[in-house]
């Protein structure tokens, strides 16, 4: 099968798992919706879903819309900024013009195919900067272990401040234990399965080093050693600690800022906010492009914590998610695809002594 015909196929099977999501939250909410309104003395006529949600986006608070998208280029610009502190550290000295517009590129890439983004992005900085697309891969995937950490942290915080809430809702409803467990039914085979794939690499992994895909990897494993050698080397780690806390709250106040924007989520706590965003946060990690239908479920569920009815709850995970995906991946993404060729049309990059900063 040749290349172009695979990556279509990818795309159209990661794009159909992301609308067969959405169409079942979809579904879901439409029905509690109608419910509702039919129970305020609404008729089917007036009660569709998706005239509320066209009507929600009208009323919108486009300040605060304004606002999250310019977040969310803050804290590329700060993830820029962090990832050229990991390649300082190997001897180059990327442009943080460049940086910036292949992170930008990588997202619009992943609403494509999930995690091809991380590929896009490394072999973009590679080309203009002319750095060894395994270092650059490294640099990326300590990049995102720093970010898994992160959302551990996020989410151990999030739990801690919401605890009495889930623990009461837990004990008043018993549809959330049935939630909980069919997460984990389908956890624990993943894990199970994971496990035993560790252990077929291991045991097969001379040969698989012999192939040609296998040396691929092992040369972007030793790249990833390199990259994480260079968090313990780095001359300023106040400096990359403090752009990490940038791109964090700038992504909870992604979230935050957008409750401002939509009437029924506006006076909800940080507390609330922080609770939707790592259920965002999760939902983004499903491979689905940009996190589509998994954010909505989640978000959803999320909100409807701290009392936001399921029709409202799906207008403003709609909101959210567009105001990201098309008013700045989409868009910036675009940007980057015009801008690199041009920047660097007769660019040569800066090659510096390995640990100078």
């Amino acid at each position: 099968m040749n290349k172009p015909l695979l990556n279509v196929l990818k795309f159209l099977g990661f794009l159909s798992i992301g609308l067969v999501i959405l169409y079942l939250v979809y579904q879901r909410q439409a029905a509690a919706y109608l419910e509702q309104c039919l129970a305020d003395g609404g008729t089917e006529a007036n009660c569709s879903l998706v005239d509320k949600v066209v009507s929600d986006f009208a009323g919108a608070n486009f300040f605060w819309i304004l606002m999250t998208m310019l977040a969310f280029i803050v804290s590329n610009i700060s993830r820029a900024i962090r990832w050229n502190m990991l390649l300082h550290q190997l001897g180059y000295k990327p442009r943080l013009a460049n940086s910036f517009l292949t992170i930008s590129l990588g997202y619009f890439a992943n609403l494509g195919i999930p995690r091809m983004g991380e590929f896009v992005r490394a072999g973009s900085l590679a080309r203009y900067e002319k750095i060894p697309v395994e270092q650059v891969m490294g640099t990326v995937v300590v990049d995102r272990i720093i970010d898994v950490i992160c959302i551990l942290i996020m989410t151990a915080l999030a739990v801690g401040l919401a605890f009495g809430r889930l623990n009461t809702l837990y004990q008043e409803n018993a549809d959330f234990g049935d939630k909980l467990a069919g997460l984990q039914s389908i956890l624990v085979p993943l894990v199970i399965a994971g496990a035993i794939g560790l252990v077929l690499i291991l045991v097969f992994r001379k040969r698989l080093l012999a192939t040609k895909l296998g040396q691929r990897v092992e040369g972007i494993l030793i790249g990833f050693v390199d990259g994480i050698k260079t968090v313990g080397k780095l001359s300023s780690p106040g400096m990359f600690l403090l752009h990490t806390g940038i791109i964090w709250l700038m992504y909870f106040l992604i979230t935050y800022f957008c409750f401002f924007s939509f009437a029924p989520t506006a006076d909800l706590s940080p507390v609330a906010g922080l609770v939707t965003f790592v259920a965002g946060g999760w939902g983004i990690v499903v491979p689905s492009p940009g996190g589509m239908g998994s954010y909505h479920f989640l978000t959803g569920e999320a909100l409807q914590l701290y009392g936001v009815s399921a029709g409202d709850a799906f207008s403003w995970s709609n909101i959210a998610f567009f105001t990201v995906t098309i008013g700045v991946s989409v868009l910036v993404g675009l940007v980057s695809l015009l801008v690199l060729p041009r920047i660097n049309r007769d660019y040569e990059p800066e090659v510096q002594q390995k640990g100078e900063e």
